[in-house]
């Protein structure tokens, strides 16, 4: 079989795998009458809160998927990190870059995994879809014990069904709390996960000593063909009496985050989103680029933020190198150090001290 035939069977299957996953209707789950805020509509799903649609047509997909090439390779380098300091600590704050929107918090010896996906394919099969591009920074075997999990929405490559069993087999007997966003707490139960809660934008939900917040975003939801938007998405602030945490697991930039920014008034950390933009005629609505990534920044009044979302899957057309380069020109065209937005590499454990001197 020729390369061209093989090239052209690889797309068919691609663009079906995209109508599995991403291209789907909304079935009609009714909300009552009491639940309708500006962000429900009436036929149960959900929208953005300054944007109609971030939906495109089939045939801009088609013409997306189809005219794709393979960005050029490149290798990254892989820190190596101690798990057996990571499960070990109970008294320094630090931070691991697991890879993608995959971050691994450490503050007084409270464990915080935000969109745990540790496993080699963002698809719902195991043989195609998008496969990772740098391995996991930590194994699930050498994770410390987890206290909580946030997940932002319930895309492929940031809700992972199997990292998700693999961790509740691992602390069956001390499962975490997790939070997830309104109408995603079913599809857990179904998996007999427990210890969930789901909450709506602006939602407070306390646990030990922390005050968890679901804040909006704007993007879109949906694992198949007929559950599009019919479960929220969000970011997480997740606030301590000496530590306050911003997480945008994905993002289109939107108003959202004056919004964010004037209710919180700044964070000490945010973990803001840098890659998966191009071509911006289609990714613009639902994936910010670096410049709107700093732009993020300030409009949260971050004193630091970390880049994620980047380097870790293909899933859009831009080099994979490219982010760390763009955003190292935003940050200089506004005159912000790269120290207060940071890079991180794959598996690499940093102090967060220095937020606190």
């Amino acid at each position: 079989m020729s390369q061209n035939i093989i090239l052209y069977f690889r797309k068919i299957l691609v663009i079906l795998l995209i109508l599995s996953i991403f291209y789907g209707g909304s079935q009609n789950l009714y909300l009552s009458a009491q639940t309708i805020k500006p962000h429900h509509l009436a036929e149960g799903t959900f929208k953005n809160n300054y944007i109609d649609s971030t939906d495109k047509s089939f045939s801009e997909w088609i013409k997306w998927v189809w005219n794709r090439t393979a960005p050029d390779s490149v290798e990254f380098p892989m820190a190596e990190n101690d798990p057996n300091f990571l499960k070990n600590n109970r008294t320094e704050p630090t931070l691991t870059w697991i890879g993608h929107s995959t971050l691994l918090i450490q503050f007084e010896g409270f464990n915080i995994l935000t969109d745990p996906h540790l496993t080699q394919r963002a698809s719902p099969v195991s043989f195609a879809g998008p496969e990772r591009y740098m391995k996991p920074g930590i194994s699930i075997q050498d994770l410390p014990h987890i206290d909580l999990i946030v997940i932002s929405h319930n895309h492929y490559d940031h809700l992972d069904r199997l990292t998700l069993e693999k961790i509740h087999q691992k602390q069956a007997d001390q499962p975490p709390k997790i939070v997830v966003p309104l109408k995603q707490k079913e599809w857990l139960d179904n998996m007999d996960i427990p210890n969930v809660v789901e909450m709506d934008w602006w939602d407070e939900h306390e646990y030990q000593d922390w005050k968890i917040h679901a804040v909006p975003v704007q993007h879109w939801s949906g694992r198949g063909l007929w559950d599009r938007n019919q479960a929220l998405w969000t970011g997480w602030v997740l606030e301590h009496p000496k530590f306050r945490f911003l997480f945008l697991g994905d993002t289109g930039y939107s108003k959202d985050f004056i919004d964010i920014g004037n209710k919180f008034s700044g964070f000490d950390l945010a973990a803001i989103p840098i890659g998966a933009y191009e071509p911006r005629w289609f990714m613009k609505p639902q994936h910010v680029n670096p410049e709107e990534s700093v732009k993020i920044h300030q409009d949260t009044g971050s004193r630091y933020s970390v880049a994620i979302h980047w380097g870790t899957f293909i899933l859009t057309d831009e080099p994979v190198d490219e982010p760390p380069k763009l955003l190292e020109n935003a940050l200089a065209q506004k005159g912000i150090s790269n120290e207060h937005f940071f890079l991180m590499q794959h598996g690499e454990t940093r102090s967060l001290n220095f937020l606190f001197q």
